[in-house]
């Protein structure tokens, strides 16, 4: 039995302190609490999609350490296929290590580990999950040259979709021009373009940089004013807002828009993109309400049914 939506992305450990305020260089400071999170761009995403019903499975490469066990625990709670998840010797778990201050400054080290060899001999051994899926969701967290290579083996069999995150100059032309929808954040799009896109106007102007790059469809996530998208067919852009709210944390909003984007996608295929960009933004939103990812993200009983009719 192949799975709906597989994701071919990273896993990440985030270790967060949180002190009244940042050291400073070579400074020690108490700090008040630490926590251990489960992340990670690919990860994230897959759990998203896999909590709003969808059979999903992760493409991914993870260390020989007790991190890699515990994910692979989160990962079966989810009922997500981990068939192509790799352990790699020797190897630790990629990392973030993050301070976070009270009035909300943080400072981040990521250490990618076990990510970096997720390959594309790796997305070659998932080939037949791959090409059996309704969509394909991917990252820029792990490499680009995996990224691009689990791309070309599902085109023709599916859609998919490459989320430009983290953010990234030059892309190759070749990935921009083979997945059907990119889809990005404002500050991603401002590294692509060069362009800030805070009004409709400038917005258009972004999108249609990236259009011009070879993108196909182009969405651009705007947080609490929605998103905004258009496609080579129509470059006439289209925003979708969204209901305002007052966020506890918006740490993996825009995973938990790209997981329904792709559940929507897979599983209401007759839907307009208006609607499914519209429904994603409803558990996107859902989501900043509670604190975390995997924990702030929605499950289908939480939602109102509605949303997948």
């Amino acid at each position: 039995m192949f799975s709906k939506i597989v994701v071919v992305g990273s896993c990440m450990i985030d270790f967060t302190c949180f002190s009244s305020r940042l050291p400073k260089p070579g400074e020690t400071i108490i700090g008040k609490n630490f926590e251990i999170k489960y992340g990670g761009k690919g990860a994230n995403q897959c759990v998203a999609a896999a909590k709003l019903g969808a059979s999903a499975a992760i493409v991914a490469s993870l260390g020989s350490d007790t991190y890699a066990q515990e994910y692979l625990k989160i990962f079966k709670k989810e009922n997500i296929d981990v068939s192509h998840v790799q352990l790699q010797e020797n190897q630790h778990s990629g990392i973030a290590q993050i301070t976070v201050a009270d009035n909300g400054e943080n400072s981040i080290v990521v250490v990618v580990g076990s990510n970096a060899s997720l390959s594309p001999e790796h997305v070659d051994l998932a080939a037949d999950v791959i090409r059996n899926a309704a969509i394909l969701l991917c990252q820029f967290e792990t490499p680009l040259e995996t990224t691009l290579h689990a791309v070309k083996l599902h085109k023709g069999y599916g859609l998919s979709i490459v989320n430009g995150a983290p953010a990234a100059k030059n892309v190759d032309s070749a990935l921009l021009e083979l997945c059907d929808i990119f889809c990005v954040n404002e500050t991603e799009a401002e590294v692509m373009t060069g362009v800030k896109p805070l009004d409709l106007s400038s917005m258009q102007q972004a999108i249609e940089q990236l259009l011009d790059k070879g993108c196909n469809t182009v969405i651009l996530t705007v947080g609490e004013k929605g998103a905004a998208y258009a496609s080579k067919k129509d470059k006439t852009i289209k925003m979708i807002s969204t209901t305002p709210v007052k966020p506890v944390d918006t740490t993996g909003a825009g995973d938990a828009f790209l997981g329904a984007l792709a559940y929507f996608k897979a599983y209401h295929p007759g839907l307009s993109m208006d609607e499914c960009i519209r429904r994603a933004c409803v558990v996107a939103t859902e989501s900043v309400l509670k604190f975390g990812t995997h924990a702030s993200f929605p499950t289908r009983s939480n939602l109102s049914s509605d949303l997948f009719a």
